[in-house]
């Protein structure tokens, strides 16, 4: 396992995203739904997502490929990558990572919807 690192604006994106399945699901409780809706499903698939990331990078599901686009924040030498949280769906969600900066840690760089 690794240990995370959470840089500003992965750590606003998450909360946001986790605040708005908590809204969701209250409401959709408030009214006695059953099926979950968007927000909650979105929640689920990022954190799903990191907790993946965090086992194995290497995970096949994660889809994880160098992104050429972002520098690492640590090491400009080190390449930035991306997981997917979500495939074949309208402006699906990515986790952007890297290791570091210590040994057994990565960083969440940004969770941010692929254009």
């Amino acid at each position: 396992m690794f240990s995370p690192k959470w840089l500003p604006d992965a750590t606003t994106t998450y909360n946001e995203l986790k605040l708005a399945a908590e809204a969701a699901k209250a409401n959709r409780e408030r009214k006695k739904a059953k099926k979950k809706g968007k927000q909650e499903g979105l929640f689920n698939q990022v954190h799903k997502t990191i907790a993946l990331l965090l086992e194995n990078p290497r995970h096949n599901s994660l889809h994880t490929h160098e992104f050429d686009s972002i520098k690492n924040p640590f090491d400009p030498t080190e390449k930035v990558r991306t997981a997917y949280a979500q495939n074949n769906t309208p402006g699906t969600y990515r986790v952007f990572w890297c290791c570091g900066p210590e040994k057994g840690q990565i960083t969440i760089i940004a969770i941010t919807p692929h254009p």
